[in-house]
């Protein structure tokens, strides 16, 4: 089976046609130069459309699935080639050379300046053009939830993700702007990404000027053999070791990116999953390490207006950067397909009816009336609405 480079592709004299087998909506959002764009199942039912007279360049998210596919097509005798890497690898190429730009021969502005000017704008767009969806919102989060308090020492936890990247500089100009009665460290747990997506933190860190602090973990290895529930095993664990580094560290908190949408999907999975009434809290202190407490400054902050300070900046981050997932061709590294994703849709579905849907969900925790609940657990006590019936009148 042939593979090409990202590198190898671009160059001038290469004479590959590049067929991009993502889906149309990812096609759209993006795609190498000159791709274009066919279904995988499409090419496997009816070889005619593709042409045998030129090489074959076939482009997915990772690899995985043009690799399968230049399998199959050798074997008929097509000149056919996997893009090593993917979409992926196209993406780490641009940002790579967005660093390693070369200086200007007229004004001898160096590559750093390049990156400096990027970097600014993503900064100047977080106080400015998304002041009322990102900025605020944020500090919003911060004074009503009283999430920091003078002395603090913040391990701002970095996944590589865009929510979590957008907290990190939204903290860096928190510290700028305000009152700088607080200490922060970045910190960068590699769970066992893929080399990719590693680097991929790496080079966004280096672009958007957060000192990352890394340190490695074995988690990904350790739930790769769990079959019941690996996200949830996964997910535990990565907050125990980053909790422990940031002691470590002399950090007192762990702050993590969860969004707005976060939340209202976690109460609607706990209700129809979960047979429970619960809600993602902005803060906690933590049960297995005295002093320290977990705190979520995006609690406030909408995923849509995330997704629109990176598009609007022309920043590329990792997403699922799971084991499970990231070689998956039918979700692309995402999470689709999880119970999330599902009831992401379901909350999608809802709001196109009545918007305020989704506000009535985060206020719905906010709201809760005892007088009227048949049962709940405090302080892992279950409390029963019989106890206190009688002393009651309606």
């Amino acid at each position: 089976m042939k593979r090409i480079t990202v590198e190898e592709l671009l160059r001038e004299d290469a004479a590959g046609i590049v067929i991009d087998i993502r889906s149309q909506e990812d096609y759209k959002k993006g795609t190498f130069p000159g791709a274009v764009r066919m279904d995988a199942a499409g090419i496997r039912e009816s070889r005619e459309i593709l042409p045998k007279d030129r090489p074959l360049c076939f482009l997915c998210h990772t690899g995985g699935e043009s690799d399968e596919l230049v399998c199959e097509l050798e074997e008929e005798g097509y000149d056919a080639y996997s893009v090593a890497g993917g979409y992926r690898d196209y993406l780490r190429y641009q940002l790579q050379n967005s660093l390693e730009c070369a200086p200007s021969a007229t004004d001898g502005v160096s590559h750093m300046k390049s990156a400096s000017r990027l970097v600014d704008a993503a900064e100047r767009s977080i106080i400015k053009k998304f002041r009322r969806e990102l900025w605020c919102r944020f500090t919003k989060a911060v004074q009503e939830y009283e999430l920091i308090q003078d002395g603090d020492r913040i391990a701002v936890c970095i996944s590589g993700g865009k929510d979590s990247m957008l907290m990190a500089k939204l903290f860096q100009e928190l510290y700028r702007h305000g009152r700088r009665n607080f200490e922060l460290v970045f910190l960068v747990m590699n769970p066992g990404y893929n080399e990719a997506n590693y680097q991929r933190i790496l080079d966004n860190a280096k672009l958007l000027n957060v000192p990352i602090t890394v340190f490695r973990s074995e988690i990904f290895n350790i739930v790769a053999s769990e079959e019941s529930s690996p996200c949830y095993l996964c997910a535990r664990m990565r907050r125990g070791y980053l909790y422990s580094k940031a002691k470590e560290l002399g950090c007192n908190k762990i702050a993590l990116g969860h969004h707005y949408d976060d939340v209202i999907e976690t109460i609607l999975m706990g209700m129809l999953y979960g047979g429970q009434m619960q809600t993602m809290m902005p803060k906690l202190h933590s049960n297995n390490f005295e002093g320290m407490e977990l705190i979520r400054p995006m609690y406030l902050i909408r995923e849509k207006d995330i997704i629109h300070w990176a598009e609007y900046n022309d920043l590329h981050f990792i997403q699922c950067a799971c084991r499970f997932t990231e070689n998956c061709a039918s979700c692309g590294g995402t999470e689709k397909g999880s119970k999330r994703a599902e009831i992401k849709r379901l909350i999608a579905f809802l709001a196109e009816r009545d918007p305020v849907i989704e506000s009535n969900i985060f206020r719905s925790a906010e709201n809760v009336n005892l007088n009227t609940v048949v049962g709940w657990k405090q302080d892992g006590v279950r409390h029963h609405f019989l106890e206190e019936y009688d002393k009651q009148t309606e």
